[in-house]
């Protein structure tokens, strides 16, 4: 018999690892890709934003109120200190950026996996890549592999397979349909932290690529001050990503290209004498609107207004219509997963005694900025101390 299971090689699976070996637990880790941490590799590719360095309190908030207690619980045993603290521990320095955002000196993943995977093997991590989790009967797990068919039957499991974006580095949701078909409640995935498709007139063609800066977005009461790029396929960026629970939901999309100045601050002036000046001239000289922010607004607002205030009304609050968001495997993340209905206050399934799930299989959702990093340490931790008292050999 397996001593413990981890099924899934990404941050959530390599944590609850790092907590069943610490507490003195055997590990098998089992990894349906050719290597570990893939998609842990791509996010550190434009540097790696492991967390965001702030009171707990606000670092809370940015999860949104419907932030289930267990996962509260989990961030607070493992949040920001904790996450700078560990990377450390691996010898992997650190630095904060002036947002608060927490980057390894080296600011990519390998140094980090390769620190973490040498102390893992150190304490006894076995591991296997390609094998891949197809099927389960209780406690008996089923998986494809180079070699054929293999069942392994652990003690004790921890579930880490991801959501349903990337699926090329992993995470393909493709569990889903076997728990849902063995009872286990899980909520369709959706994509979150991903662009905004918009079908572009001709006439923006000259501006993709073009970003918007210093500007706000607007969709139910959440505000974006991130910036954004205007693109082919419509709009992309930071500015974007965090307005995707609402515009899920059907909120509509407003963009302030002013955020800084008042309505009145904006209306006085565009009441500015422009002589014999054109109105892209004007705008670009009252107001220093740029060329993209200029063809964006006369994009969803034409004509016009010719009054000063009510042009400033559509300048602070142009609506954006658009096509909804980009396809599910070109998200950063997904919300949707095993819904915590299914799950005890250790992240066990209720129906499945030893059996424990982490990571972003889980049904929650984050921005982006650190936030979805630290809570798939935070979840694997959690559930991998809870995984290690339970049924000891």
């Amino acid at each position: 018999m397996t001593d413990a299971l981890v099924i899934g090689g990404g941050p959530a699976g390599l944590m609850a690892a790092e907590a069943l070996l610490q507490a003195g637990r055997t590990v098998t880790l089992v990894e349906a890709k050719p290597s570990i941490g893939r998609k842990f590799l791509m996010a550190g590719k434009s540097g790696l934003n492991l967390t965001k360095m702030q009171a707990f309190g606000p670092f809370l908030a940015s999860y949104g109120a419907g932030l289930h207690p267990t996962m509260r619980a989990s961030l607070k045993a493992f949040g920001p200190d904790e996450v700078k603290a560990w990377t450390e521990g691996l010898g992997q320095t650190t630095f904060t950026g002036s947002t608060g955002r927490l980057f390894p000196d080296a600011m990519k993943a390998s140094p980090l996996l390769r620190a973490w995977l040498a102390r893992l093997v150190g304490l006894g991590l076995e591991r296997h890549t390609r094998w891949r989790w197809v099927d389960w009967e209780r406690n008996m797990h089923h998986f494809e592999t180079p070699e054929g068919s293999r069942v392994l039957t652990p003690r004790v499991t921890v579930f880490a397979l991801g959501g349903a974006s990337w699926a090329r580095l992993g995470s393909d949701g493709q569990w889903a349909e076997r728990f849902a078909a063995d009872g286990i409640k899980v909520s369709p995935f959706q994509p979150s932290n991903v662009g905004l498709v918009v079908n572009w007139s001709d006439h923006m063609t000259r501006h993709f690529g073009a970003p918007l800066k210093g500007i706000a977005l607007h969709a139910g009461v959440q505000v974006s001050r991130g910036e954004v790029v205007i693109s082919k396929r419509g709009l992309e960026g930071g500015g974007v990503y965090p307005l995707a629970p609402w515009l899920r939901q059907g909120a509509d999309l407003r963009l302030d290209l002013l955020p800084d100045l008042s309505l009145e601050a904006v209306a006085d002036r565009l009441a500015r004498p422009k002589g014999k000046a054109s109105l892209s001239n004007h705008l670009r000289r009252v107001l220093k609107l740029s060329p993209a922010a200029q063809a964006i607004l006369r994009e969803f607002v034409h004509p016009l207004p010719d009054d000063p205030t009510a042009l400033a009304q559509v300048i602070k609050a142009v609506p954006i219509r658009h096509a909804g968001l980009r396809p599910m495997d070109e998200a950063i993340s997904t919300a949707g997963g095993v819904s915590f209905d299914a799950l005890d206050d250790t992240l066990m399934l209720k129906d499945r005694p030893g059996t424990f799930c982490a990571g972003e299989m889980l049904d929650w959702d984050a921005p982006t900025g650190g936030y979805l990093l630290t809570a798939c340490f935070a979840t694997g931790l959690w559930a991998g101390r809870h995984a290690a008292e339970y049924d000891r050999p």
